[in-house]
């Protein structure tokens, strides 16, 4: 097939280390028998994109080679394909959205440091050459892998900045399409109103919901429950505090450096003024997500 390419793209090269795959002049093809191969963008007319993409693959050369586990996950994931590109589980997996300041590393370095971290290889969807999507597979003898913890070590080893937006544990690919699309326009969101390094999806929920809500409503969610309080920084902090802590009294006095007898009464001083009493639990997610909404 090559051969006959040739003839009709004399500018045909091959990809391999000694080629200059950065040259933007080229246009990337992956061929069904994994080789990869460069035409000029002189020889090729709309036509021929169109014509080539239905029998070759088209490949940016600036990331990985996809590996057989990634190509099979990326038509898994693309609304485009059919059902019929679902393959067996062995295990259950997540989708875990990872956002890295640009031009920090490439692709390629991001993910020989990233296999490091697993047990097993874990494919990689890009979208850019800083954005991506992990498959992390979970299985009950290993269990998932804790990205609070290895996020700094990343970041201290790799000099990097990252974000981790972790899915739930899903068993099938019976919408994973969707769901695929779901983390990455969710990751996009979170990014809006949280800079913490790591969120889940359970955690990011308010701010999905959040963000599909009419502004008019929110405003009137921010000053229905937070009244006297809007702007009040220091409140807004020491209840945010405290919903992070589990409506701990004890663990969030000491988060704030303050006596637990204190806490009590700006809690009490909190209801007094708006009839809110932060310490029950439905009451005091009312006001965390109006401090969202403040926020």
């Amino acid at each position: 097939m090559i051969n006959q390419l040739k003839k009709l793209y004399p500018s045909l090269q091959l990809l391999d280390q000694n080629t200059l795959a950065s040259d933007s002049a080229y246009t990337w093809f992956s061929c069904p028998d994994g080789v990869t191969i460069g035409i000029h963008e002189r020889e090729l007319a709309p036509r021929d994109l169109s014509l080539l993409a239905t029998f070759l693959t088209p490949y940016n050369p600036k990331f990985p080679m996809l590996t057989d586990e990634e190509k099979k996950w990326s038509a898994a994931v693309d609304p485009a394909l059919s059902d019929d590109r679902m393959f067996p589980l062995n295990s259950s997996y997540r989708f875990v959205h990872f956002s890295i300041q640009e031009k920090q590393i490439s692709p390629a370095a991001f993910k020989q440091a990233v296999q490091d971290f697993y047990a097993q290889h874990v494919p990689i969807l890009w979208q850019n050459d800083h954005q991506g999507v992990l498959v992390e597979y979970v299985t009950k003898e290993d269990g998932p892998i804790s990205y609070d913890e290895i996020i700094d070590v990343l970041m201290s080893d790799l000099y990097i900045n990252i974000h981790f937006f972790v899915g739930p544990l899903r068993a099938s690919l019976h919408g994973a399409v969707t769901h695929y699309r779901a983390m990455v326009d969710g990751a996009k969101i979170v990014s809006l109103y949280s800079k913490k390094t790591v969120i889940s999806y359970t955690d990011a929920i308010p701010y999905l919901l959040l963000d599909q809500t009419p502004e008019p409503l929110r405003n009137e969610i921010k000053q229905s429950v937070l009244q006297v309080y809007q702007g009040d920084e220091e409140t807004m902090k020491m209840i945010e505090v405290f919903v992070r802590n589990n409506l701990n009294i004890s663990e969030t006095a000491k988060a704030l450096h303050m006596h637990r007898n204190s806490l009590q009464y700006r809690f009490d001083r909190f209801y007094e003024n708006t009839g809110i009493d932060v310490r029950k639990f439905h009451e005091a997610m009312a006001v965390y997500l109006a401090i969202l909404i403040q926020k």
